[in-house]
């Protein structure tokens, strides 16, 4: 049967089917694409603050995390996936979380630590900035963990998220 022999009620159904499926498709293509883009710093993050923890363990409470390490690479990337130079992750805080990237990669990550005087307690900061879209505007990732003494140390409840996809 061709093309041509069909009725226009078996065209229509037709139609409506791959409409349907389109219907489907494209929105699930959609979110997988988002959910691909957003991989990158919520598992960077994970295995940032994993090892910031596993860290503190073998640490006395006021060094229980290494001191703060400035946003890697320093130019968040626009719009691209990029390699970083080298000696890119060669900071000693990167090294001691065992922490870099060696494939392209689209965000820069920052770890910042402090020791509050008062209350003994220490605490972490793990950052991720990106800019997908390569206009400037920044999506911000960011979680939290702290050491009180006496235990272990801990991440933090929740992830700060601001402009996901920018």
């Amino acid at each position: 049967m061709t093309w041509r022999s069909w009725s226009a009620l078996e065209l229509s159904a037709a139609f409506a089917v791959g409409g349907s499926v389109l219907a489907v498709a494209v929105p699930a293509f959609f979110r997988n694409l988002s959910a691909s883009k957003l991989s990158e710093p919520i598992e960077g993050l994970d295995r940032l603050v994993t090892n910031a923890v596993v860290y503190a363990e073998s640490k006395p409470q006021e060094i229980s995390f290494p001191p703060s390490a400035p946003l890697t690479p320093a130019q968040v990337p626009r719009g691209v996936r990029s390699v970083d130079p080298k000696d890119a992750w060669e900071h000693l805080t990167w090294k001691s979380l065992d922490f870099r990237f060696d494939e392209p990669h689209a965000f820069s990550f920052q770890f910042t630590s402090e020791l509050d005087a008062s209350t003994k307690i220490m605490r972490f900061v793990a950052t991720a900035h990106g800019d997908l879209d390569g206009d400037g505007a920044l999506s911000t990732f960011e979680v939290r963990g702290d050491r009180v003494p006496g235990q272990p140390a801990r991440v933090l409840p929740g992830m700060f998220v601001d402009r996901e996809v920018e």
